[in-house]
Order: structure tokens, then sequence, then C-alpha cells
């Protein structure tokens, strides 16, 4: 196999060279070319060297490519409203499947149901931050534009009451859903007292941030045991595939197991999935090997764009030593979610130093920033 030192070796400098050589001025002087002037000999430099980081980029995109048919095994996790889409990776095969119990949805869809009842009214809120508690925790600009429509419009009515036979539907049915008994209750209250406010809202034709916190408030209680029984049934349901998934593939490809869980960016830290992943992997490679990647609306092909960014992640890794042998600092930049000019940026903006972010858990990761390199310590990678 020709492997790029043999390639090297085979070759000389001067061949390198004259295969590399831009075509002689006399080809580039054809019919129809630019007169020569400075800037028309400045504009073509500038192409020539925009064209190395052109060409770095294809060769880097061939790889990632090329690279992605070989990962293996991967878990990807694309997280929805059923407890996560579960998807392994194995060998040139996958197998995709839902492993958490329902009970998890329906605790799920009922504990949302204030947010629901938020989403219509919101735009009619007053603007104006009120005496409530945690009023200290709102800012006014966010309010200011959530509430964007004029208070003394209704046009929230038809909606609100059209969402309040949705719940009622609901609510005539919870005894035959075969929930636990406890759930029953549980749902009943959040149910009952949505239906409370909104009766109340819209025979008023009015409503106010208070008196939507007094409702939320009150069912709080419904919500907190929903969310037992939710985190109960995602617990069974992950853990119990992860048991299948690991027996079948075997204890040695567990231990280099990739996850890659997708999650909006509102629930990617201390992702509910993640957390129940973490303690089932390899206690030496959790912290490289687990990824949460946010992103910003369900995605059409989730485990492709999973593998396509674990695939960067990975020839980064290596990358980042070979390219930053004398700089450890510029080579952990590379190999996490780092900018590679972020310190550089901080010393010429006489920002203080920092540490990088890190997922609770894994502990702090100090960036050690370095003076200005000088030509030879490294090279400029453009990502």
């Amino acid at each position: 196999m020709t492997t790029r030192r043999s390639f090297l070796g085979r070759t000389t400098a001067a061949g390198v060279m004259a295969g590399l050589a831009a075509p002689p001025a006399a080809a580039e002087a054809g019919s129809g070319a630019r007169p020569s002037t400075p800037a028309v000999r400045c504009g073509r430099a500038r192409d020539a060297i925009v064209a190395v980081n052109s060409g770095m980029r294809s060769h880097y995109a061939a790889l990632k490519s090329d690279l992605i048919a070989q990962l293996s095994p991967v878990l990807v996790v694309q997280n929805d409203a059923r407890g996560g889409r579960f998807t392994l990776v194995h060998d040139g095969t996958q197998e995709s499947l839902h492993p958490v119990g329902e009970v998890f949805e329906l605790a799920k869809s009922v504990s949302h149901v204030p947010l629901g009842v938020f989403s219509i009214i919101a735009p009619h809120l007053s603007d104006r931050v009120p005496n409530v508690p945690g009023a200290d925790r709102i800012d006014a600009h966010d309010l200011a534009m959530v509430a964007f429509k004029d208070t003394a419009t209704t046009d929230w009515i038809a909606p609100l009451r059209q969402y309040a036979d949705t719940l009622a539907r609901a609510r005539r049915q919870l005894d035959q859903a075969g929930i636990p008994p406890e759930m029953v209750v549980s749902c009943a209250r959040v149910l009952d007292g949505a239906l409370s406010f909104i009766e109340v809202s819209t025979a008023a034709r009015s409503f106010d941030i208070r008196s939507f916190e007094d409702f939320s408030s009150s069912v709080y209680a419904g919500i907190r045991t929903n969310m037992r029984y939710a985190a109960e049934a995602q617990i069974a349901g992950v853990q119990g595939i992860l048991r299948k998934w690991r027996t079948r593939i075997g204890e040695e490809a567990w231990q280099d197991l990739y996850t890659v869980v997708l999650s909006q960016w509102a629930t990617s830290e201390l992702n509910q999935n993640s957390i129940i992943i973490r303690p089932c992997m390899n206690p030496a490679k959790v912290a490289t090997h687990l990824i949460d990647l946010p992103a910003a609306e369900p995605l059409s092909d989730p485990v492709f764009v999973a593998l396509d960014n674990l695939a960067r992640i990975v020839q980064d890794n290596i990358a980042a030593e070979l390219v930053f042998p004398s700089d450890r600092a510029a080579a952990d930049a590379l190999k996490g979610p780092q900018d590679l000019l972020a310190d550089e940026i901080l010393d010429q903006l006489g920002a203080p130093a920092y540490s990088t972010p890190v997922e609770a858990g894994r502990g702090a990761c100090p960036v050690i920033r370095k003076g200005p390199a000088s030509q030879e310590d490294g090279t400029a990678h453009d990502r």
C-alpha cells in the first residue's frame, strides 16, 4: 500500500516543484487576457494563495468522507418526544429503535401543558415586568420581544379554546390510558388546572402574568410526579438497550464505543440521554468519545450528521498531534471546540485568561495561553 511517507520518499523535491509549478507567463497571456497591471498581478497572486486553502479543504473533505465508512462502533441518539431514537452503527450495519417505554411520552405530554398555554398567550402579555416572584430574573428586553402584540386584542381566545378542547379529550380518557394510578392523578391535576385557567381567562377576556403564574404554580406538584415517571421509563429503556447491544458487539468493541447525542441547544448540556449513557461507556474514553451535538432543528438524516461530525472530530484528534507537535495548546484547540484563533484574539483584545466550559462531571480543563508563536512553531489550520 502506498503511504504518504513512501510516496514522498520516492518523489524528489524537484519533481514535486515541477508538478506544482504555475503555468508559464506566456500561457497566461493568451488572447483576451487582462493587461498585466499591478492590480491584476496582485489579484492573481491572492487567488493562487486562496487556492492553497481550497485544496486543503478538498482533501480534508475527501478524508472525512472515507473515514465515515470506517467509524465503528458508534451509538447515535436523536432526542425526541419518545425518549430518543437510538441507532447502533457497527461493522457496516445499522439498527435503529425507540427503547424508552410509552409512559415517558405520556408523562412529558401532559407536563408540557403550561408551556402550551403560555405559547398561545405570551404575545399578548404586558411588556412591563410585574411584581411577581422571580421578577428580578425576567429580562425586560426579552419580555418585550415575546410580548409583541397589543394587550387589548383578543385573538388569543379562539386558539386557547381549541387547545382546551384537546386537553378536555385527554382528561376524559385518562382512566383508559393504562398508566399508573398515581400518574392518572397527577395528569388530572395538570389538565384540570389548565382547563380552569382557560375557562376563567376566556370568560373574562383577560389574563396577566400573575394569573398565569398562579395557574402554573398550582399544577407544579403534578408535573413533578410526571417527571419522576418519565425519568424511570427513560433510565430503564436506555439501560436495557445498551446492555443488549453491549452483549451483541462484545466487550472489546464496546470499550471503543463512540456516542453522538443530537439534541437542541436548550437540552444539549446535561442531556437526559447523555447522563444515562455516560456510566455505561469506557470510563477511560468517555470524556473524548461521548459527544453532545446541538442542532437547531430536527434533522432529516441524523445518523449521517452524527457520523459526519464524528469523522471530523476523529481525524482532527490525530491531525492535532501531528500538525502541532511543538505546541500542546494549539493541538488541544484543534482537537476540541475552541477556535484556533481564540487565544490570539484574546491576547490582542487584552481579555483575561479563561477556562473552557465543560460538561458537569468532567472537571475543569484550563486553557493554557501562550505568547505569540514564531513562524517556525506550527502551521495554521483553517477549519
